[in-house]
């Protein structure tokens, strides 16, 4: 479509997988079946913790919030990709493309500092036992859920806002499965590279802050534990915290690898295929990583599905 200003695109074609288009039947299968699997779970966990008074504490308090962002995470990308497997052609308007990058953007922080925040619960639970109840009470906990979310949004706004003030003249092909910044900034006919400096910095603070506030809270651990006289009191207090460090490895290498960089990456296959283990793969895991081997949470479960029904 054209205005005054010249030719501008109006919505973008999403290219997806092409080089797998001979599979895009076994394609939807999977991620159909991932993406089921994953709000079930997620929804498993919400639920079980609500219903289970004994779960009722800011570690699963935080939890909790971890799973529903979780489904909120995959949600915003994975429908999507699903409608563009059975379709010849996936297109989106320019402003589903925006909306699709600021909610992925803003979940994706808003994990950060999430994350962050569970690193915290853990160091006083571990460093400071006798003050942990008093310091953590429901008020903080809620405080610091919604300063999660909040800031994750507000980390995303500025760079989606100028993002939206570029010119788009076409092509109007995105080299990508989502609306991501590096293949969006790639069809702009504007100057970019005060948007890609600002995004790399924005990318950065989120990132760096919450994972110096979570290596903080983890070495203060790992010096208290190895402080532990018995060897089985140690195995016990890093057990708590081993299944959160792994989340944290997985989800920070991926994002610290596709967004704190100051330049798109070249090779958008390798980009895609990250994309896939951060925005796919990730949120399938982490819940069995944090919670289904959790004794608590299967205790809690079981115990549910014992329950008598009503009459």
């Amino acid at each position: 479509m054209s205005n005054s200003s010249g030719n501008l695109v109006t919505e973008f074609v999403l290219l997806g997988f092409p080089e797998l288009c001979h599979l895009r039947g076994l394609l939807f299968g999977l991620f159909f079946t991932i993406y089921v699997v994953t709000v079930l779970e997620n929804l498993v966990i919400v639920g079980t913790i609500r219903a289970s008074s004994q779960l009722h504490t800011p570690m699963y308090f935080f939890l909790a919030n971890l799973s529903v962002l979780e489904i909120l995470y995959t949600s915003v990308t994975v429908p999507k990709l699903l409608a563009g497997l059975l379709a010849q052609v996936s297109t989106i308007s320019f402003p589903g493309c925006l909306t699709q990058l600021f909610l992925f953007l803003s979940l994706a922080s808003s994990e950060c500092f999430l994350l962050a925040t569970m690193a915290c619960d853990r160091y006083l639970a571990i460093c400071r036992p006798l003050h942990y109840p008093a310091i953590m009470e429901s008020r903080v906990c809620l405080h610091l859920a919604l300063s999660a979310w909040l800031g994750g949004f507000l980390a995303s706004f500025v760079s989606t806002a100028l993002i939206s003030r570029l010119t788009f003249c076409g092509p109007n092909v995105l080299n990508h499965f989502f609306c991501d910044i590096s293949p969006l900034l790639r069809l702009s006919c504007s100057d970019t590279t005060a948007i890609e400096m600002l995004d790399f910095v924005a990318a950065l603070a989120v990132l760096a802050t919450s994972l110096l506030v979570t290596a903080a809270s983890y070495a203060r651990i790992l010096a208290t534990v190895l402080r532990i006289p018995s060897g089985a009191g140690r195995r016990k207090a890093f057990s708590t915290c081993a299944s959160h460090l792994a989340v944290v490895a997985i989800f920070y290498t991926t994002t610290t690898f596709m967004y704190a960089r100051p330049h798109a990456i070249s090779s958008f296959d390798l980009n895609k295929l990250v994309s896939v283990v951060y925005s796919v793969v990730t949120p399938l895991l982490n819940p069995v990583i944090y919670c289904l081997r959790n004794r608590d949470i299967r205790e809690a479960l079981a115990k549910l599905l014992r329950a008598p029904g009503p009459c």
